[in-house]
């Protein structure tokens, strides 16, 4: 048989397409993995560009980053949706409003704040400037001590706040500033900078780790509005394709893993957390150093 070189040519493209969306699987599995454990999602992704790079555009790329995240947040709200409906819809004898969901989105609202203004404010500079690999690492290290030291800190103490009804607007305020560093610096951890803000003012870790879940709805909707709006709407079918399956794949291990956490913090404290982070972020230091 006789292959003609648009037919190989064809053939070449398709394959190429085909890797893409692996490589997009694989993209999606570390996003669920790494969005809600407070290790850092982001810089797991930064990190994960330089050893398996997807064959996209720069531009294509900076929105990739944040859109994935979405197949995340419809897990929080799957996950979550008891907790966060602010609408009574089953239950014949109660209000139709219930006003304890409806105050908790306040304090949603409020915490949202600091990094919606900074983050519209300073978004073209942070992706030109700090997402690189070297902050991705620094960050690492610099927010996995603060979970030992906060932690063995704290070890024995009561908590102020032990449920999200006692959490304060001014708690919430709080919280919201030490997602600020988050949005500016990549390496963070969305989750585990807040998280680090819950435990300082004296939150109940897993009052801390649902109120983060639940912030991650409307700033990480957000941004990915944000991203969608400044790209357009100007997709290729393969770059619409490798969006959709690795959401879709960020959504069913994003499942799982906040299952897995809202299980680990009821026993366990977010020192192994910090560990992996310096870990990771000295080895990732050294290879860069030894490949660059």
């Amino acid at each position: 048989m006789v292959y003609s070189s648009r037919n190989i040519h064809v053939s070449e493209g398709g394959f190429l397409l085909i890797l893409e969306l692996i490589k997009s699987v694989i993209y999606g599995i570390v996003e669920g993995i790494t969005e809600w454990l407070p290790v850092s999602s982001t810089g797991h992704l930064i990190l994960l560009k330089d050893i398996m790079p997807m064959k996209v555009s720069e531009d294509f790329w900076n929105l990739f980053l944040v859109v994935i995240q979405l197949g995340a947040i419809i897990a929080v709200i799957v996950y979550f949706w008891n907790k966060i409906w602010p609408f009574n819809t089953k239950v014949k004898n109660k209000p139709f409003i219930r006003y304890d969901v409806m105050n908790l989105w306040l304090k949603i609202i409020v915490a949202c704040l600091p990094a919606a203004v900074i983050g519209v404010l300073l978004d073209d500079w942070v992706d030109a400037h700090l997402y690189n690999s070297v902050t991705v690492s620094i960050m690492l290290i610099a927010v996995g001590i603060a979970f030992i030291v906060i932690e063995t800190k704290n070890k024995g103490k009561t908590p102020r706040v032990t449920n999200l009804r006692d959490l304060s607007y001014t708690d919430a305020l709080i919280i919201g500033l030490f997602q600020v560093v988050a949005a500016l610096l990549p390496g963070t951890s969305r989750s585990g900078s807040t998280i680090i803000g819950g435990l300082l003012i004296g939150v109940e870790r897993t009052v801390a780790a649902e109120f983060t879940f639940f912030l991650a709805i409307p700033v990480m909707a957000g941004a990915s509005l944000l991203k969608l709006i400044k790209f357009g709407l100007h997709f290729t079918g393969g770059e619409l394709l490798i969006l959709f399956i690795a959401s879709a794949a960020a959504f069913a291990v994003s499942l799982a893993c906040i299952k897995f956490l809202m299980g680990y913090v009821k026993k366990h404290d977010f020192k192994i957390f910090g560990y992996y982070r310096v870990i990771l972020g000295i080895i990732v230091l050294i290879y860069f150093a030894i490949a660059h």
